[in-house]
């Protein structure tokens, strides 16, 4: 009996010590991975494993990287995305990021919540060749089917008078998001996959609810856990996993268009997108197979087509009719000019914008307020490089802030502040800024940049021409934003009283 305590003891004891040295290998398997540099950027001393997870808070993480920056300087560095970060604020270090040293960090990083469905595919999470073949025929592509030309511009002023009808039958107070993102979304579909949806969709506005959960999750502090403990989290059940479900589901919306496009493809007539990248595959997937032009790499291509060309537009024209209705004298002088430039009785058109000032400059102001991607799109050091006067190794990710940008207190004469004036000269004529950065810079700059600005301009003249916005009774108007992956209004709603 004796013999047996004595080797149970024993093997107790010889547990214990495995339990501590695992916890011991762990740890320093951490600090050796995410150690640094000499001269790299100064941050926060952050914690084994959860890194500088406790120090954020995800919806306000833009505003706290600015409050960093004071402390650390406008380069400084923290333990995020499991993973040491450098965090670029202000406009001169931005710009000197982006656009001085733009050849430098061009790469895209594998974030773990995105790692089995994205690494290094689509349009946005590629690098190297893949990512300039995808870019140059995206851009290519979306030209021949009239990004920037008159034949889109009739395509948008179309939708427009179907939102414009959407929003007169409404006869009571509304939440306007749904109705605005199937009217945004639209267009893109129309150059990706040849077909709009009404209003009346029932499943296509499944889609769209099902888009809007998941850009808010992957903001949310659940993705950040598991971005920091994915070999973990992966096998727990949470709001993250909730992610993955929606991902999938958006992305196999997205393979039943390219297998009906494929059904009845006509190579010698494509009609959008996808017609074009399955004839490219026939091409150039054999001369050479790293350009990405495969099935799968073109459904993820239109899944990051179909997003950004959905979400950004639409939430910036949300903030837009927020802001018409907490500054009413803004939204009067906006349909002053509109009356006196357009009238009453022919629509808004592009040629109209450069006798339209005061309303080109509220519509730049609606997006540097709104300020939809504070955070930009994560990038990473192509090469081992400098910065100010710090390192950054290669494959460092880079978060260059652009809320620091688009509210520089060195740039803007009221940075916290809605004021049209910023883009405005003394003269009344329209003034562009170069603090003005809400699709980013450089060589990764947004490729739909055009599209974006001819829709914002169109929808919101064609919607103030038609409509005057103001809260329903008993309700008043909050600038207050609900943050996951972009930056959006709370839910609010609003009353359409036809002019």
């Amino acid at each position: 009996m004796e013999t047996l305590t004595e080797v149970l003891n024993l093997g107790w004891i010889d547990g214990r010590s495995v339990l501590v040295f695992v916890c011991v290998f762990l740890l320093f398997a951490d600090i050796w991975k995410n150690r640094v540099p000499r001269n790299f950027p100064p941050g926060p001393w952050s914690l084994p494993v959860l890194g500088d997870l406790l120090l954020v808070n995800p919806a306000k993480i833009h505003l706290q990287l600015s409050e960093f920056a004071k402390k650390y300087g406008n380069i400084f560095s923290l333990r995020l995305f499991g993973e040491r970060v450098v965090i670029l604020t202000g406009y001169q270090t931005v710009k000197e990021a982006l656009v001085h040293n733009g050849e430098d960090y061009t790469g895209r990083p594998v974030i773990p919540l995105f790692k089995d469905t994205f690494a290094n595919k689509g349009l946005v999470a590629s690098n190297g060749n893949k990512w300039k073949q995808q870019r140059r025929f995206a851009l290519h592509t979306l030209r021949n089917f009239g990004l920037g030309k008159k034949t889109l511009e009739l395509s948008i002023q179309q939708e427009s008078q179907y939102l414009n009808e959407a929003f007169a039958q409404q006869g009571k107070p509304f939440n306007a998001q749904l109705l605005i993102h199937n009217a945004v979304s639209n267009i893109i579909c129309c150059l990706v996959f040849g077909d709009r949806y009404e209003y009346s969709d029932k499943q296509y506005q499944t889609i769209l609810q099902e888009m809007n959960e998941l850009v808010y999750l992957e903001g949310g502090v659940w993705a950040q856990i598991f971005n920091m403990l994915p070999w973990l989290m992966k096998r727990l059940p949470g709001p993250h996993q909730r992610i993955f479900a929606l991902t999938y589901k958006i992305l196999d919306f997205m393979k039943i268009k390219v297998r009906e496009h494929r059904e009845d493809f006509d190579p010698s007539s494509p009609r959008d997108y996808i017609d074009c990248f399955l004839a490219e595959m026939g091409e150039v997937c054999v001369e050479d197979p790293d350009s990405g032009f495969d099935l799968e790499n073109l459904c993820l291509c239109t899944l990051d087509l179909f997003a950004a060309g959905t979400e950004t537009t639409a939430t910036t024209l949300h903030w837009g009719l927020l802001y018409m209705i907490y500054y009413p004298h803004i939204q009067e002088k906006v349909q002053a000019e509109i009356d006196a430039v357009v009238g009453s009785s022919k629509q808004p058109s592009m040629t109209d914008r450069e006798n339209m000032p005061y309303t080109d400059a509220v519509i730049h102001e609606i997006q540097r307020m709104g300020n939809i991607l504070p955070l930009n799109v994560p990038r990473t050091a192509n090469k081992d490089t400098t910065l100010g006067e710090y390192t950054i190794p290669k494959g460092t990710m880079i978060l260059s802030v652009l809320h620091s940008v688009l509210h520089d207190e060195s740039m803007w004469e009221t940075p916290h502040t809605f004021n049209p004036q910023h883009f405005l000269d003394k003269d009344g004529k329209f003034r562009r800024r170069e603090a003005f950065m809400p699709f980013s810079a450089g060589k990764r700059v947004c490729l739909g940049e055009p599209l974006a600005r001819m829709e914002l301009f169109l929808f919101f003249t064609s919607l103030l021409q038609r409509f005057s916005f103001s809260a329903p009774k008993g309700e008043e108007p909050t600038l207050e934003d609900k943050s996951g992956a972009t930056r959006c209004p709370k839910p609010y709603r609003l009353c359409a009283v036809p002019r």
